[in-house]
């Protein structure tokens, strides 16, 4: 059984204490890809020294995240599209807006964006889209963009049904973390809806740890209880939803085999 962990940041410093042991811990629990999203440029260095340790299981991305887009956001763009030039990454992102946390720089935030959908489109890589407090802002912008080349998730989507049929429309994926398993959440009921081709899983680690692990650190290898919580909601095995997320994460992100 191959697990994937499509959303990752394995290399912030709450793992600097362990870090080894818990992406070996993770790919001894089935784990055995860890897509890494970048967040800025400060973040580039340990991301890329994950990788180069790990090289045959942990995948760098390239991007700008939403709520570090400040005053000096093109000299941050430059510099993704800068690595984007020499380097191999395997999706743009993390990317998007995010009204939760502050709106400050929303008019920013949108151009952001809509640059590095330009690069996903460009580099023919897939996009990873953060959409918190979001989505009615976000999708104008993807529709108008959108082409046949362009591909992606919607990273930790909690949205509703009539959310993930646009997000499908659009020939995009639902990444599906920890917040399955929370008790009040209600995504399950989206969830239970949706096609299983359309879902990949994530952990977004060290955020949105799952039952029974909630308000803990969480890690890669918890993707096991993402897994198992949509098998129980598809009232199938673990191997088979291991089997079909899986398969459509290594065709997303192209993943070497």
């Amino acid at each position: 059984m191959i697990l994937i962990d499509t959303h990752t940041h394995l290399y912030l410093e709450e793992f600097d204490e362990d870090r080894k042991q818990v992406v070996e811990n993770a790919i001894d629990h089935n784990i055995r890809y860890m897509m890494l999203p970048n967040i800025d440029s400060s973040y580039i260095k340990p991301m890329m020294d994950l990788c180069n340790v790990f090289p045959d299981n942990c995948f760098p991305m390239m991007g700008l995240h939403p709520t570090y887009v400040k005053e000096n956001y093109k000299e941050e763009l430059a510099i993704v599209d800068e690595w984007l030039e020499k380097g191999k990454f395997y999706g743009i992102g993390e990317t998007g807006i995010d009204l939760y946390w502050d709106k400050t720089f929303f008019e920013e935030q949108k151009i952001a964006f809509g640059h590095q959908i330009e690069l996903a489109k460009k580099y023919k890589l897939p996009i990873v889209i953060h959409s918190r407090d979001s989505f009615d802002e976000i999708y104008p912008i993807l529709e108008n963009l959108n082409s046949p080349e362009l591909k992606g998730v919607f990273h930790c989507f909690t949205g509703n049904v009539e959310q993930a049929e646009k997000i499908i429309a659009l020939g995009l994926k639902l990444g599906i973390g920890g917040v399955l398993t929370f008790k009040n959440s209600g995504l399950d009921k989206v969830i239970e809806q949706i096609n299983l081709d359309h879902i990949i899983l994530e952990t977004d680690s060290p955020y949105l740890t799952p039952v029974p692990f909630r308000g803990k650190r969480n890690q890669s290898s918890y993707i096991n209880y993402v897994a198992e919580k949509l098998a129980i909601i598809k009232n199938i095995s673990k191997e088979q939803v291991a089997e079909t997320t899986s398969r459509n994460a290594i065709q997303l992100f192209n993943i070497p085999q």
